[in-house]
């Protein structure tokens, strides 16, 4: 079965920096873009006394969609670009495209300031349901702010990668989630910076004293598992230089920080076996809204 780069484009600011990242994207997967446009369609009543409102907006929506296509395979000349427009809801919908994805795109709303960035219901739903990689872009993501600066201190596409981010929980270490991010990290030939947040006893926050020598000694404990996990896959993966970063406090903080100078962040989502109530998770869910650089969201056991 062909495998694609889909990503949902509805014409707005967040979606059209979506599709330009997934088209970026596709051309290190070597892979195809395909743009999915959703209709909602509306009761019969509201369609009849809406007809003229819902006719300007369809055609306008149509005349977007399709610049925003004619315009991506302008800039992107070496990928292949196709087109889905199915009726429906579109939290269903895109689930359902992403079915034969290999990896789907959003765009998430940039809030400004010390805000952060807005993932909306829809994009909440897909990426609490979707057993496929799920990527979130925000609006003003542009290709040069995945790299270095140049050397004048200029934002540059021309220049390297900045790192991947991997946010990594040891107790849990999973595969798929581990494999992204390194295969991300080769496909930008950057380095890839492993965070790894914990915890000390709960003791130590009811008024029992520090002890240095224990917490020191926790501090060394937590730094071997990480790097027990990424042992192997540092040898399945010698190009990729691997930074390690274990310390003690709150994962979605550290890696919110690490997104700064990152081209991508790859957080992970484990599958619930209740499908009425998707789980996202209190980390994921922080990064998805707070993180600067792209996040891809990796759904796992």
């Amino acid at each position: 079965m062909p495998r694609y780069v889909t990503v949902g484009l509805d014409g707005s600011p967040e979606s059209r920096a979506a599709a330009e990242w997934a088209a970026r994207e596709a051309q290190l997967l070597g892979l195809p873009v395909r743009l999915v446009h959703v209709w909602e369609p509306v009761s019969e009543p509201i369609a009849q006394a809406q007809l003229r409102g819902a006719e300007a907006h369809r055609g306008w929506s149509q005349k977007v969609f399709h610049e925003a296509l004619e315009g991506l395979r302008l800039r992107h000349p070496g990928v292949e670009v196709t087109t889905e427009e199915p009726s429906g809801d579109p939290a269903e919908m895109l689930v359902k495209a992403a079915g034969d994805a290999e990896l789907l795109v959003l765009g998430s709303r940039a809030l400004g300031g010390v805000g952060g960035f807005l993932v909306g219901s829809v994009g909440l739903s897909v990426v609490a349901r979707v057993e496929r990689p799920v990527v979130l872009v925000r609006a003003l993501e542009q290709a040069a702010d995945e790299h270095e600066m140049d050397s004048v201190g200029i934002p540059s596409a021309a220049t390297a990668f900045r790192s991947v981010v991997l946010g990594l929980d040891t107790s849990h270490p999973d595969g798929s989630l581990i494999g992204f991010a390194f295969e991300a990290a080769r496909r930008r030939d950057t380095s890839l910076r492993v965070v790894h947040g914990w915890y000390p006893p709960a003791y130590f926050g009811y008024g029992v004293p520090v002890d240095a020598e224990l917490y020191g000694s926790l501090a060394v404990s937590q730094a071997a598992d990480l790097t027990d996990v990424l042992r192997g896959w540092r040898q399945e993966y010698p190009d990729v230089e691997v930074v390690e970063q274990s310390r003690a406090g709150g994962a979605a903080d550290m890696l919110v920080e690490a997104s700064r100078e990152a081209s991508l962040v790859v957080v992970g989502r484990r599958v619930r076996q209740t499908p009425l109530c998707p789980h996202i998770g209190h980390v994921t869910h922080a990064v998805l809204h707070h993180a600067t650089a792209p996040v891809a969201v990796v759904a796992h056991g």
